[in-house]
């Protein structure tokens, strides 16, 4: 599949916290992560403990929700970002390539002990009111 409209990367590039849904047992939780984005792999790296609600909420159900947004109350600026998609733990080579880009952008998390993790999309759809009230943007699929 191929990546999002350029738009899409520009507006989760200038960004830095995503918010996290994930569910388990019928039961939402949402939760704030700083991420990195990794253009040619199309994902999200974030850390986070192991024992956080919403790693062990995604160890029993990787399917999650994610959103970004651009705080603003004017409507002609309004641009956010709704996804869906996995949340899994990274191995082998994207280890090393998420962690290389995590560090990039948080240098102070060498000092920390945590857990990275992925979110790789399988539909964005943001709203860019810039191009046009209620305009949006789709990549992907829900299905």
């Amino acid at each position: 599949m191929e990546n999002p409209d350029k738009r899409i990367i520009d507006f989760i590039n200038e960004h830095h916290v995503l918010t996290l849904a994930t569910s388990k047992n019928n039961k939402a939780y949402c939760a704030n992560c700083f991420y990195a984005y990794i253009p040619d792999e199309n994902c999200f790296v974030f850390t986070s403990d192991l024992e956080t609600k919403h790693a062990q909420d995604a160890m029993e159900n990787s399917y999650v929700a994610a959103s970004i947004v651009l705080e603003t109350k004017t409507v002609g600026k309004i641009q956010g970002i709704q996804l869906t998609g996995k949340m899994y733990r990274p191995d082998n080579e994207l280890q090393k390539l998420a962690k290389k880009a995590y560090l990039k952008a948080f240098p102070y998390a060498a000092l920390m002990k945590t857990t990275l993790w992925i979110l790789k999309p399988n539909f964005i759809k943001m709203t860019h009111n810039t191009l046009g009230f209620g305009k949006k943007l789709i990549w992907g699929s829900l299905d």
